[in-house]
């Protein structure tokens, strides 16, 4: 095997050992029609109530307004941060905010969260 052989092997394998990692590094939602969207399409919200970087929705409150959860394996990107939840779960958040989905919005566009208590927001990044 020659040397520049070699080079391009070694490259091709440190490509492929590095490329996992930025799938891991993927923004956990997107813009859609000037909002944040989850992968599924679904709205997400952030909560007056939310301290930066700490959730205080829970128990009922966190079944109608499901936390947007992280895995262990996610970093933070851009203005997403991952969280711990007092339950010891990670949480994604937005600019500081931790993030929720809303339990009556079921299909892609659906918005009905917005607004809720005075206290529930779409993103608008």
């Amino acid at each position: 095997m020659t040397k520049s052989t070699f080079s391009w092997k070694a490259l091709l394998v440190t490509a492929a050992l590095t490329l996992p990692g930025l799938a891991l590094a993927a923004e956990p939602a997107m813009t859609h029609d000037g909002i944040l969207v989850d992968h599924k399409g679904l709205t997400l919200y952030t909560f007056d109530k939310d301290a930066d970087g700490k959730s205080v929705c829970k128990d009922q409150c966190a079944t109608n307004w499901p936390p947007l959860k992280a895995e262990s394996t996610d970093k933070p990107t851009g203005k997403w941060t991952v969280i711990t939840r007092d339950d010891q779960t990670s949480q994604w958040a937005y600019d500081g905010k931790p993030v929720y989905t809303y339990k009556d919005d079921h299909k892609a566009g659906d918005k009905t969260g917005d607004g809720k208590g005075g206290a529930w927001h779409v993103i608008k990044p």
